[in-house]
């Protein structure tokens, strides 16, 4: 018998378009429940996957912030800033924009 093996999975490397990103983002964003901390988790991971397929080091360039330490707020664990939320979304080129729900 054959024996399997198996390589850890990054969803980093699944988001190589901007298109992916893009989907990625909007699905965490709206499966989200932002008020439970579990779920917040959830969304900082996806956020930091993101940021990772995009070059963590760049964006923390871009937000004065040292790649480990943006690394540890988009932790599961992190508690990011809004300030820094949105400059990750701002680096990756993206603006947030609200919409009215019915």
């Amino acid at each position: 018998m054959e024996t399997l093996k198996m390589r850890d999975w990054d969803a980093a490397r699944g988001m190589d378009t901007r298109e992916s990103v893009i989907a990625c983002l909007e699905a965490a964003l709206e499966e989200t429940d932002f008020s439970h901390p579990d779920e917040l988790k959830f969304f900082l991971a996806v956020l930091g996957d993101i940021a990772r397929s995009n070059g963590m080091a760049k964006i923390a360039r871009d937000l004065h912030l040292s790649r480990e330490g943006l690394y540890q707020s988009l932790s599961p664990d992190g508690n990011p800033s809004f300030a820094t939320v949105m400059g990750v979304f701002n680096s990756l080129g993206f603006r947030l924009t609200l919409k009215k729900t019915a």
